[in-house]
């Protein structure tokens, strides 16, 4: 019971000390030149309202000596600096006198070098201190900025030791000096002799070494050994790489360590299935849809990708894919596709298409891109028009810039991609639609801009935000031409490929927040817009709309390849309307 007695009153003198202790009401400082009471309040580390403690003068003028310090001021006395509290003690007031006295100045800056030529460049460097105020921060930050350039330049391990500084007072002008003594080692010049390869098992060397673009004998330089990451990740061949380690050998070679950690670059996703003939119905049908993608065939680098999806009875899509990486070992890649696509019992449409992309950086290509396409209607019992018998002939040039710092779940940088195709359409039949009326030779443009940027606002949370637009000019269309909006990859919360126009645009905004490298949640806006103008000859009228569409999602790092499923409203849905989008995410 006593125990409980003292427990009780230490909590109520604990309670009675939080709500009567005195708050500081003002702080006040005389004698002040160079800094007003602001910044001393700052540098105090208080804030008004702040609780009495014992020892709070000693702290602040701890706390205050140290900037000041920082800043230059080596002179400054503390005079009479008290507290009074108020009369009902409930508050206080904390008055600091202080004389700042004059800065020291830089007056010299003395090197001990080894090379004169290295002794002038660091006068040339540190002189924009010399008469100024001797500030500690932009001395380190001078010195860190020097040794990054060194670093940067083939000097690693050079280093700058700063021997002492020297300050004392001028009685003839009445001013505080200060000569600072420097000393640099920007040791032996090192180079990246040998490449050291850790971790893979199936993918070669120069795969690798060809990625990163290293000349054998080149100079040491962080700025690009810290790129190099960025640029294996974009193989995605990859867990995410770590910045490769440098060191010297026995024989005083420069030997750069690489190491990897390879993930399955196959996949496949997929589902099949069995639809039973109807009433009226003879058979039923296989529907459903295959992906499979191979990104590095026997170590190479070389890529394919196979997609089959059949969406009804009389629609299906085949899409195959191949890359030919470094032709010839030039910086130049080789993409192949053959595509083919069967819709309702309207049209067969089919392409063949090549690019050459030639690598001009690390993060820049261009590329020159050819395609063959013919369109060919159905055949009907009963005649009827669906679309003209037509080939095309397209050239186009593309441009890409990809700074992503991993293509999958990118932290920083961005993705631009800007191209132009031209085709020249030949309209060949069914001879008894082509009236007087109809263009035989029709010129198209197609013209795709798509823009993604990505910024890290705190710790594991990501904004990534994606523009994307169309357009298709020329004199007339047809189905077969037109682009087609809505699914996973632009506008989700709507079918795949739902909407037609010549014109269309996306947005895609996103929250992520990362649970690991590759693995994150996120909230999602996209909006959407498409424009199919009016073909009075064809009877067909103008359509346009705005859209948009929202929700949440899981991006998650499987074995067999990084799993994205979305969950989706469209533009006046309920929750019951909701479409979820789900797919292995697996760029060719």
């Amino acid at each position: 019971m006593i125990h409980l007695t003292k427990f009780s009153i230490l909590i109520l003198l604990l309670i009675n000390t939080i709500l009567y202790a005195q708050k500081l009401s003002s702080f006040e400082v005389t004698g002040n030149y160079d800094f007003d009471d602001a910044q001393y309040l700052q540098w105090s580390g208080l804030r008004l309202g702040q609780p009495y403690f014992n020892g709070i003068v000693d702290s602040v003028k701890s706390r205050i000596a140290q900037n000041l310090l920082k800043q230059g001021y080596y002179h400054f006395t503390f005079n009479n600096s008290k507290i009074e509290f108020s009369n009902d003690s409930t508050s206080f007031n904390l008055l600091l006198n202080i004389n700042e006295n004059s800065p020291v100045i830089v007056k010299n800056i003395f090197f001990e070098t080894p090379d004169s030529i290295l002794n002038d460049n660091l006068k040339k460097r540190f002189s924009y201190l010399i008469n100024q105020i001797l500030n500690k921060v932009e001395l380190e930050i001078l010195i860190e900025q020097t040794l990054t350039d060194f670093e940067n330049s083939g000097y690693p391990f050079a280093k700058i030791i700063i021997s002492s500084i020297d300050v004392y007072r001028d009685t003839t002008n009445d001013e505080n000096y200060a000569d600072i003594y420097l000393k640099m080692d920007s040791g032996n010049e090192n180079k990246i002799d040998k490449v050291e390869i850790l971790g893979n098992t199936s993918t070669k060397d120069y795969v690798i070494l060809r990625e990163l673009r290293i000349n054998p004998g080149e100079a040491y330089s962080q700025l690009r050994i810290e790129e190099f990451p960025k640029r294996l990740n974009r193989l995605r061949f990859f867990e995410p790489v770590a910045v490769p380690q440098y060191y010297l050998n026995s024989k005083d070679e420069g030997i750069l360590q690489v190491e990897v950690k390879e993930k399955n670059t196959n996949s496949f996703d997929g589902i099949i299935g069995y639809i039973p003939p109807g009433k009226n119905e003879d058979a039923g049908y296989v529907t459903g849809l295959v992906n499979i993608s191979l990104r590095n065939l026997f170590g190479t680098g070389r890529a394919a990708a196979i997609r089959w999806n059949k969406y009804n009875r009389d629609s299906q899509e085949l899409d195959l894919k191949y890359l030919e990486p470094w032709f010839l070992s030039f910086p130049v890649n080789i993409n192949l596709n053959l595509y083919q696509k069967i819709q309702d019992t309207t049209y067969v449409q089919r392409r063949i298409e090549a690019s050459l992309e030639y690598l001009a950086t690390e993060d820049i290509s261009a590329s020159l891109i050819f395609a063959t396409e013919s369109v060919i209607p159905t055949e009907r019992a009963i005649p009827v028009f669906t679309v003209f018998n037509s080939s095309y002939l397209s050239t186009g040039l593309n441009l890409k810039i990809d700074t992503r710092d991993d293509p999958y779940s990118a932290t920083e940088g961005i993705l631009f991609i800007n191209s132009y195709i031209f085709s020249r359409k030949t309209i060949d039949g069914p001879p008894q639609y082509i009236t007087q009326s109809v263009i035989k030779k029709v010129d198209l443009q197609r013209i795709a801009v798509s823009f993604y940027t990505y910024y890290q606002i705190f710790n594991k949370q990501i904004i990534a935000i994606g523009v994307n637009g169309r357009e298709l000019r020329g004199p007339t269309f047809e189905n077969s031409d037109l682009y087609r909006l809505g699914g996973t990859n632009s506008l989700r919360g709507y079918r795949e490929e739902q909407f037609l126009g010549s014109r269309i645009f996306w947005s895609n905004f996103e929250y992520r927040f990362l649970f690991a490298k590759r693995t994150f949640g996120f909230l999602f806006f996209d909006t959407g817009y498409y424009l199919r103008p009016a073909e009075i000859n064809n009877n067909v009228p103008k359509v346009e709309e705005f859209l948009y569409g929202y929700g949440l999602g899981l991006n998650l790092e499987t074995g067999i390849g990084v799993l994205g499923v979305s969950y989706a409203l469209g533009k006046g849905n309920t929750f019951s309307d909701g479409k979820i989008h789900f797919g292995i995410i697996n760029e060719f």
